[in-house]
Order: C-alpha cells, then sequence, then structure tokens
C-alpha cells in the first residue's frame, strides 16, 4: 500500500524499513517530533547545515534514505545534545544522526570525507594515548588533506601559547581504552 502527500513523497515499505533501521539504531522514537524548530534554533551548527535538524528527522520520517544518508548535516553534528535539550518532547536528535552516520558508512556513502576522516584521527588518538594528543591529530588530518601551509599560523600561536604539546600524554592504563574500542568496535 502506497500513501502520497501532493504526489511528491510516497510513503512504503522501503520508509517503513529505513525508519526502523534509524530506530532501532538509535534507540529514539523520533516520531514525537512536531517540529517546532527548538532543536535547530539552539543547535551551534545550524547555520551550515544543509538541513536543519528537524528536517533531517523529516526525512526519516517520509523514507527519503538518500538525502538523509548523503547530508553534511549529519556529519556535521558533534553530539553537544543542545538539540535535545531544547527540545520539549526530548527526542534525543544527535542519537539519530550518529545512527544516520553508521548507516552511512555501511552503505559506503560518506558525503563528507574530509570531516569522517578528521573524526578518525581523533578516535585512532585515544585509542593510542587514550587522549587526544591534538598536534598529532591535526598534522595526520594536514597530511590526509594535503594542505600544509593553510593555517600555519594558528598552529604556530597555539604552540607558543602552549595549546598544542609536542608530546603526547598518556592515561596510566591505556590497556581499559583499548578494551573499550574492542568491545564498541561495531558502533
Amino acid at each position: 500500500m502506497t500513501i502520497s502527500y501532493n504526489n511528491t513523497i510516497r510513503l512504503n515499505e522501503a520508509t517503513s524499513d529505513f525508519s526502523y533501521q534509524v530506530k532501532e539504531l538509535s534507540g529514539v522514537n523520533f516520531n514525537q517530533c512536531f517540529h517546532c524548530l527548538s532543536c535547530s534554533g539552539g543547535c551551534p551548527f545550524s547555520g551550515i547545515m544543509d538541513y536543519l535538524p528537524n528536517r533531517v528527522i523529516r526525512l526519516i520520517q517520509y523514507g527519503q534514505k538518500e538525502q538523509a544518508l548523503t547530508c553534511s548535516s549529519i556529519w556535521l553534528c558533534v553530539g553537544c545534545d543542545t538539540c535535545a535539550t531544547q527540545c520539549p518532547n526530548a527526542v534525543d536528535i544527535s542519537s539519530v544522526m550518529k545512527a544516520l552516520c553508521r548507516i552511512a558508512l555501511n552503505e559506503n556513502t560518506i558525503s563528507e570525507p574530509d570531516i569522517y576522516s578528521f573524526h578518525k584521527e581523533v578516535f585512532n588518538s585515544i585509542q593510542k594515548y587514550g587522549r587526544t594528543h591534538k598536534l598529532e591529530i591535526m598534522m595526520r588530518y594536514k597530511l590526509y588533506k594535503r594542505d600544509f601551509f593553510s593555517d600555519i599560523g594558528v598552529g604556530t600561536k597555539m604552540l607558543l601559547k602552549q595549546k598544542l604539546e609536542f608530546l603526547p600524554s598518556r592515561v596510566s592504563n591505556i590497556k581499559e581504552i583499548r578494551q573499550l574500542f574492542e568491545e564498541n568496535r561495531d558502533l
């Protein structure tokens, strides 16, 4: 059975499959969203997103899988949870965004490879040292981008103000951190 609204959006079995998949991965009932825009008004990154957070929810509700998985908004979300605290229904949109990223990764539809690469470097640093080593993260990211000198002035200032450490600091029990990564590899 197909339901149609204005002949532009068709809701069918594939729609419910995608919605169900996002709901299962995120653990969020995004159908509680009534699109009041509180999440979007509170989001510090909404100004650079191609779809506001509530619009991403609407894409899922309408089964617009390709648009939801290829939008840059899911990669720009930093998981600060401002959206959830602003939401009158406590819809955890950042968990939905993370679920969409996981689906996009599984389907190899990474619309923002630079952001994904940066995230990988942050996680690699945490796995390696138990915390972030910002200088190494930035150097590895710069190597990936092959953009070595565009912000060298900022980097130099940060080094002089001791905002970046030359050598990484490590947690005392790195085995626990690595075990967490191993246990959650599929997440």
